[in-house]
């Protein structure tokens, strides 16, 4: 018996077996080493390989190794158990530690003695959010929704005031200098001002952007806190002057008639639907729509006075905490932040309304960028792991990406933002595409195609029925982008989300749903109808009957 590297006694035993072969009687014996490491078949067969061991006693050898092994097994467990009873008996353990340490293991491994789950208070907030939003109080939820949003708003037209007078002195100074240029300045005097103007402008934006993230904090909380105090008291029966309060306050979200018409007037915006059928025996109804507008005028808040909201905020409101949940897909580069761009414009418009149930963006995009890290990390890791794998020049150039810049994305990925704060989305797919989109030759493989039909399978497993996609795969339109070019693209996502759409009732089981094909607001109304005209072609459009009477 001896210890192995100070912590498994191993012992040593002789195995023997007796075996005929014709008139020959033969033993086998080989020491084997308990605990045995590793599997009694594998042992067994090298045996039989090492011994040249004919193949009529296999069977036999097999179960004799199998019940050695097994006895041999028992025996140390047998002598273990001696032992420690004899430690136990001599006091050589603590009988209450042992007692303890038992009790814990038992009950944290035991159903009935595990402790129930604690709900967070988000659960508890969300809860609490949906019963009052479906009640007579939603009114007075989205009003002091609106107010807090007026004094955002107010905090962030003070901010660009402040910064476009600094642009402007800051401007003027720049033009005095680079008079003075040659004459009584040099480059290095000219690099000085650039670059205290550049301080001083971070530090005002810095200023401001502390000043704003404190102001959404204190109204979260107090949002929360006096959501959580309504409902206390609405479900407290003596408080009926409370019920009165709520029923006697005049209806701010019917807004003036006249008002909304200007607010139309103002955007003016094409839009198409249509009913279709997809299915083959099994037919499922889903709603179309074909839109020219600005991709962020489905997040931006439209107010047409002061004290109210528009009736689609409390449409929103109404499916935040549901299974109709609504999605827009926008069109990043492969970075994740909130820099420039699209992406600059968007957090700017998330910013107008305090988030009073998820994190900020900034918060959601910096887990977003933790989770990419870890990935990146688990797939190099598993690369390494099986460096004889065949790879295709596409994969090494993603390959040669990651390794470039493990935090950035690849075209075709996407990651997701929640909001309860945008006007008529709660989800944003923020996807990730690269100038190959503005080409007339990507095809039904393109990594921005491929991303879409993940994004609709996400959809169809996490509840959102109604999604926004750029039908073109851009948000603005250049020159290149002639009318067969806008065609060619039109047809390929039309037909590619009809198929994806198809395979939908495989991944949800036939659920109908709104599919908001957008196109960039320059678009013309000629090149719309175009696209109008394309689509019932492409997907079966639902005939109207006609009923005459006789």
């Amino acid at each position: 018996m001896k210890r192995n590297k100070g912590k498994v006694v191993t012992t040593e035993r002789e195995f023997r077996f007796e075996f005929k072969a014709g008139k020959q009687s033969c033993v086998l014996s080989v020491p084997v080493e308990f605990p045995v490491q590793g599997n009694a078949s594998d042992l067994h067969g090298r045996l039989m390989l090492l011994h040249s061991l004919p193949c009529f006693v296999e069977k036999n050898l097999k179960d004799a190794l199998s019940k050695f092994i097994e006895e041999g097994t028992n025996k140390d467990y047998d002598r273990e158990a001696e032992l420690a009873l004899e430690r136990l008996r001599t006091g050589e353990v603590d009988t209450d530690l042992l007692t303890n340490a038992w009790a814990k293991a038992y009950s944290d491994t035991t159903l009935e003695h595990a402790r129930p789950e604690e709900p967070s208070w988000d659960e508890d907030f969300a809860d609490v959010y949906h019963d009052l939003i479906h009640s007579p109080a939603s009114e007075t939820l989205l009003n002091l929704e609106h107010n807090y949003f007026v004094s955002i708003s107010e905090l962030i037209g003070e901010r660009d005031m402040e910064l476009k007078k600094l642009q402007e002195r800051q401007s003027s100074e720049m033009d005095k200098v680079m008079k003075e240029l040659g004459n009584t300045l040099s480059d290095q005097d000219v690099n000085a001002v650039a670059s205290q103007h550049f301080d001083t402008q971070q530090v005002l934006e810095n200023k401001w952007a502390s000043e704003l993230k404190q102001l959404t904090t204190i109204q979260k909380q107090e949002y929360q806190e006096w959501v959580i105090k309504l409902h206390q008291d609405l479900q407290n029966p003596n408080n009926s002057s409370i019920n009165e309060e709520i029923k006697a306050q005049p209806s701010q979200l019917r807004g003036s008639q006249e008002a909304n018409e200007r607010l139309y007037e103002e955007q003016i915006q094409l839009e198409e639907s249509f009913t279709i059928h997809l299915g083959a025996q099994l037919k499922t109804m889903h709603n179309l729509r074909l839109l020219r507008a600005d991709v962020l005028d489905f997040c931006k808040h439209k107010r047409n006075h002061r004290s109210g909201v528009k009736l689609h905020r409390l449409q929103t409101a109404l499916s935040l905490y549901s299974t109709s949940l609504c999605g827009l897909v926008l069109l990043v580069d492969n970075r994740i932040n909130s820099y420039s761009g699209i992406k600059r414009d968007f957090a700017t418009v998330s910013q107008e309304c305090t988030d009073f149930h998820f994190p900020r963006l900034e918060e959601q995009l910096e887990v977003v960028q933790q989770v990419v890290l870890y990935a990146r990390a688990q797939r190099s890791s598993k690369q390494k792991e099986q460096p004889d794998m065949p790879r295709n020049g596409g994969n090494d150039d993603k390959s040669k990406n990651i390794e470039r810049n493990p935090s950035n994305i690849l075209p075709g990925e996407f990651y997701i933002s929640r909001h309860s704060n945008l006007s008529e989305v709660h989800i944003v797919f923020h996807l990730c595409v690269d100038d190959n989109v503005r080409s007339g030759n990507i095809t039904a493989r393109d990594p921005a195609i491929m991303g879409l039909r993940n994004i609709l399978k996400v959809c169809c497993t996490h509840d959102s029925t109604t999604i926004t996609i750029p039908l073109l795969l851009v948000h603005d339109m250049s020159e290149e982008m002639t009318i067969p070019w806008c065609l060619k693209r039109a047809e390929l996502v039309f037909k590619c989300v009809k198929g994806f759409m198809m395979e939908m009732a495989s991944w949800d089981g036939g659920i109908s749903r709104t599919v908001q094909f957008l196109v960039p607001q320059s678009i013309s109304e000629e090149m719309f109808y175009q696209l109008s005209n394309m689509l019932p072609q492409i997907f079966r459009v639902s005939s109207t009957l006609t009923l005459t009477s006789k």
